[in-house]
C-alpha cells in the first residue's frame, strides 16, 4: 500500500502500546525502542492536532507490590486529555475500561503502535477486532524481540485483520 490512508479523527484513535522505559530500552528488531518512540510520538502529534484520542497503554505486572525500575510510560509521552490504560495482562481490554473509553469518543477505528508487535499490540489488536472495531497497523511504529516476530505479524498476520501502514501513510480526512 501506497496511498495515504483516510481516516476520520472524530472516529478514529490512536493507540499505542507498552512505550516504558524498561521496554523501549530492550533490545529490539527491525528497529530499535528509541525508534519505535520517534514514529509514535510523530504519530500521537498527528492524532492530538486532529483531536483524535490517543491511549497510551502500560503493563503493571499483577499481585507485586513495587513495580520494576521504568514502568512507567516514558517521560514526555502522555499530554493531558490522553487516554492512559493500565493492563496486566499481554493485551490492553481484558480487565480494563479500554472499551468503555472509546466507546465514549464513539470510536471505531483504532491505529497502533508500539513494543511489542507480536506480544502486546497484536494480543490488542485481536481482542479490538473481536468487539468489531477497524483495525489499521503502523508497521514502522512497532518492534519485536526478533525480526522474524516482528514479520510473522505485520506480513502474515495483521493484513488479515486490518491494514498495514506506515507513518507516513497516516492522514485524516478533512472535515465537512
Amino acid at each position: 500500500m501506497t496511498a495515504p490512508l483516510a481516516l476520520d479523527p472524530a472516529r478514529t484513535a490512536l493507540v499505542l502500546v507498552d512505550l516504558m522505559d524498561r521496554i523501549v530500552a530492550l533490545p529490539l528488531e527491525p528497529r530499535k525502542g528509541t525508534e519505535v518512540l520517534a514514529a509514535a510520538e510523530e504519530l500521537a502529534t498527528v492524532f492530538r492536532s486532529a483531536g483524535a484520542p490517543v491511549v497510551l497503554v502500560r503493563v503493571q505486572r499483577p499481585g507485586v507490590a513495587d513495580q520494576p525500575p521504568g514502568s512507567g510510560l516514558v517521560a514526555g509521552l502522555g499530554r493531558d486529555g490522553d487516554i492512559e490504560i493500565v493492563k496486566r495482562t499481554i493485551g490492553a481490554f481484558q480487565g480494563t475500561d479500554l472499551d468503555a473509553r472509546l466507546r465514549e469518543h464513539a470510536v471505531t477505528t483504532l491505529v497502533f503502535g508500539g513494543i511489542a508487535t507480536n506480544l502486546g499490540v497484536e494480543s490488542t489488536a485481536r481482542a479490538a477486532g473481536d468487539l468489531g472495531y477497524d483495525l489499521v497497523f503502523v508497521e514502522d511504529a512497532m518492534a519485536a524481540f526478533t525480526t522474524a516476530e516482528h514479520e510473522a505479524s505485520t506480513r502474515l498476520d495483521f493484513p488479515r485483520l486490518g491494514t498495514v501502514v506506515t507513518v507516513d501513510q497516516v492522514r485524516f480526512t478533512a472535515a465537512d
